[in-house]
């Protein structure tokens, strides 16, 4: 670290450091002597198609070229030399739902973080596009540990001008801005609608992560009686009677569906899906996801 940045920033990259220790430390110790990367992607990419073999996988098959009758054909596939990773980070006004020291935001900024200096050390491209209902901050993926620590300080340092969340559209700049195939981690709490179709696009064309957070109180919401429930995004605020039984039912089973309609979203597209509450401790579930990808090889 320079010795001329600024106190805050030298403490913040530290703190990150830290995590980043813990999640090395934790994935060579279920993988030792192997030096797979914690950003790994699939490392494949597609090269060729060529005529059913006994022994091939079905998941494999190329249905569109065997479709049309000349034969059963499965995809074929090189090693990438190299795989950039993008983050895509939600900072809309919905992000700032939590504690204090906690919110949403908070998480996800650390994660893009910790992801940079994962990503200097292992000598990857790593890039950023946070947004809102707008494009907030781009930085394309680079390499080295001085770009790392500037994507830190202009991410922690941002102050989003948007208050909506944009997934859809989020997703259709990124798709418009990556080249190459890449693995892209999106960090969002997807209260959003219509966003489905650029997700599946997404997980076709690159290796995906999504990360959906979420607060104790989005998910089951404390009994206070008649109170005021602002929406952060538009500003709307209705009352609404917390203690009541019925209400309460309906508020955690839609959220309970909303979580697990993104987890099928990301299964049905072969996606790696994480959720994460702040109120936890997000390094074992990232340490987690990690191993089963390293283990797997493949991506969902």
């Amino acid at each position: 670290m320079n010795a001329a940045a600024p106190p805050a920033l030298t403490a913040l990259v530290r703190r990150l450091r830290h995590l980043e220790i813990r999640i090395r430390k934790a994935v060579e110790a279920q993988v030792q002597g192997n030096a797979r990367s914690i950003l790994k992607g699939t490392g494949l990419e597609f090269d060729d198609v060529r005529l059913y073999q006994y022994g091939d996988e079905v998941r494999a098959i190329d249905w569109a070229v065997s479709s049309k009758g000349h034969g059963t054909f499965v995809k074929t596939y090189k090693e990438e030399k190299e795989q950039q990773t993008l983050v895509l980070l939600d900072v809309s006004a919905s992000l700032a739902a939590g504690p204090a020291a906690r919110r949403k935001l908070d998480v996800g900024r650390d994660i893009a973080g910790l992801l940079a200096l994962v990503a200097a050390r292992q000598n990857t491209p790593l890039g950023l596009l946070a947004f809102s209902d707008q494009k907030e901050l781009y930085l394309p993926p680079v390499k080295g540990l001085r770009a790392a620590y500037a994507l830190v300080q202009r991410l922690f340092a941002l102050e989003p001008r948007g208050r909506r969340t944009a997934v859809g559209a989020a997703v259709r700049q990124a798709l418009g801005l990556l080249r190459h195939r890449s693995l892209v981690v999106l960090v969002s709490d997807f209260l959003d609608q219509g966003y489905e179709r650029e997700i599946a696009l997404l997980a076709r064309r690159h290796d995906l992560v999504v990360v959906q957070l979420h607060t104790p109180r989005e998910q089951r919401l404390p009994a206070l009686g008649i109170v005021p429930l602002r929406d952060a995004e538009t500003g709307a605020t209705r009352w609404v009677n917390t203690s009541a039984p019925g209400f309460r039912a309906r508020y955690a089973a839609g959220a309970q569906q909303h979580g697990a309609q993104l987890a099928a979203l990301c299964r049905r597209h072969r996606a790696s899906f994480l959720a994460l509450s702040t109120e936890d401790d997000f390094v074992p579930p990232l340490v987690a996801l990690v191993r089963h990808r390293n283990r797997a090889g493949h991506r969902g």
